[in-house]
């Protein structure tokens, strides 16, 4: 349902009991002991990378002191953290609607050893800053989270949605298109905890996955079906964003209302990652003919439709080469092509190709996206 999310606390919604286990201690911005250059000043507390590994999770708190637009210092308490991993300390496991109370109980307790006091109103109706919408798809069929990112990497970005860079990265096991406010993702969730083991530095997770190696024991010492898992993420990165796609979702809401308790909803979720997979949907061009892997009768069969068209045939089998070969994002870019309409005209000829259904390939994905139903380990 919801993985990661960022709060901005006001001053007047929490207090600091412990100064000094934040770096530099808050005590300094305080007693303004330290002088603000450019009217910015913060102080850290993170968990450690001991921590992790000895299964003490904490959120990452940032106390930011700044001078405002009128002129006055104030100051805030931006808090990071991955909600499933505050109760069951992996985020494999997804929470539902009915955990919210219990989170925010949990939440409270961490914050209070962190040495940082806030009453359980302030953070149910917390301010969000960002969040990541996520569901685990379990692949029971037995097939694996490969054979869809590398679908994937076919994808036409839909400059409607503001992307600007595409990745397609660790040996098929990651895609990624993001832009400077968002980010949608599709990973192998299992290898990317394997990777963990050798560095942590290029996984999804990062160092947090420290936290949840000992899920690899549990899988090899299961007898059940290996588990697979195609992890899908939409990455808001800010408070703007995130109401743009609320309106897109048909949610005619204004900035006061992107709170915690607001957002932590199940329909909403559900509604957030639709949008995103239906986008990517209407953006996806197959361009493999799997019925006919001889290159020489598929370029007879362009030239017999082209009625002998040389130039035309070889101009198209030379592109549908390339897109096979590095997917269709990337043709326009490599042909040079800065018209629009030639552009327009090759990628139509090129879509006369047979294309594959797209929901039928991704019937797994739509299918427990809708049905919503949160999964849990001990079930599997």
């Amino acid at each position: 349902m919801i993985d990661t999310i960022v709060l901005t606390l006001k001053e007047n919604m929490f207090a600091i009991i412990e100064h000094n286990k934040f770096n530099p201690p808050t005590s300094f911005i305080y007693k303004n002991d330290l002088p603000i250059r450019n009217h910015f000043l913060k102080c850290v507390q993170n968990p450690s990378l001991k921590e992790l590994k000895n299964g003490i999770y904490k959120p990452r708190l940032t106390l930011i002191q700044r001078i405002n637009h009128y002129g006055k210092t104030e100051r805030n308490l931006r808090m990071e953290f991955s909600c499933p991993k505050i109760i069951y300390l992996n985020n494999i496991n997804e929470l539902e609607e009915k955990d919210f109370l219990k989170l925010i109980a949990k939440l409270k307790i961490l914050l209070k050893n962190m040495g940082v006091f806030v009453f359980e109103k302030f953070l149910i109706n917390a301010p969000v800053s960002a969040i990541h919408f996520s569901k685990n798809i379990i692949l029971d069929d037995f097939s694996i989270p490969y054979s869809y990112i590398s679908y994937l990497k076919n994808i036409q970005i839909n400059k409607k949605l503001d992307s600007n860079q595409t990745d397609y990265r660790n040996d098929g096991l990651s895609f990624k298109y993001r832009a400077n406010s968002f980010e949608v993702v599709f990973y192998d969730k299992i290898h990317d905890l394997k990777k963990t083991k050798i560095s942590y530095k290029r996984t999804e997770d990062k160092e947090e996955n420290l936290l949840q190696l000992n899920i690899l024991d549990w899988i090899e010492n299961s007898k059940k079906t290996p588990l697979e898992i195609l992890r899908y993420e939409v990455r808001l990165n800010t408070r703007q964003k995130i109401l743009q796609i609320l309106k897109k979702i048909g949610l005619d809401w204004d900035l006061s209302k992107i709170t915690f308790n607001n957002l932590f909803k199940r329909d909403l979720s559900k509604k957030v990652l639709l949008y995103f997979l239906e986008k990517i949907k209407t953006s996806f061009t197959e361009l493999k003919n799997n019925d006919c892997d001889d290159y020489r009768q598929n370029f007879l069969k362009i030239l017999f439709k082209l009625k002998g068209k040389k130039n035309v045939a070889l101009r198209i089998f030379g592109a549908y080469i390339l897109a096979e070969k590095y997917g269709l994002r990337e043709i326009r870019n490599l042909l040079n092509i800065k018209s629009y309409k030639q552009w327009y005209l090759l990628k139509k000829e090129l879509s006369e190709r047979k294309e594959i259904n797209f929901e039928k390939i991704f019937f797994p994905v739509f299918k427990q996206i809708k049905e919503f139903k949160s999964f849990k380990l001990e079930n599997c």
